[in-house]
């Protein structure tokens, strides 16, 4: 258990040094951005699903039940049942591919494992954002790796 907190912090900390994302100035936060956005996290639902189907199987042989991989959404740490990317220039807005397995319900908003699409730090004063860069990454690549690094786990 241990192993899967420090993992999830380490995903958010990579965030700040991994340049798969790109940093957006509160200026540049706009409708122009916000179809961008709502492009990502479409893409990040198909295939969020199309490897939930694939790997559910693998999963099963190594004795965790219940892969879910879906996109999720919260402001400031809130999950809003009908929050959708149509608020993604809300400050505090975060959008991620979650992965979870092993005693998971649909009635649960925990997860273990993320990367994360789109995060609007609104700032005291002034924000900024974080986007994944798809011109330089592949996402379903990404969360393929992530999938196989979960499943090598004890």
């Amino acid at each position: 258990m241990f192993g899967k907190l420090k993992k999830l912090f380490m995903d958010k900390n990579d965030l700040e040094t991994n340049d798969k994302y790109i940093s957006v100035p509160e200026s540049e936060i706009n409708e122009n951005l916000k179809r961008d956005i709502v492009k990502l996290e479409r893409l990040g639902e198909v295939y969020s699903e199309s490897l939930q189907y694939k790997y559910k199987s693998k999963f099963e042989r190594e004795g965790k039940r219940n892969l879910k991989i879906w996109v999720c959404r919260d402001i400031d740490g809130d999950h809003i049942s009908n929050l959708s990317s149509e608020q993604c220039l809300e400050k505090e807005y975060r959008s991620q591919v979650a992965i979870n397995f092993e005693g998971f319900t649909d009635e649960e908003d925990a997860y273990i494992y993320c990367i994360q699409l789109w995060y609007y730090f609104g700032g005291y004063f002034k924000g900024s954002g974080a986007l994944y860069d798809l011109s330089k990454n592949h996402l379903e690549t990404d969360i393929k790796e992530k999938v196989e690094e979960i499943l090598k786990q004890p």
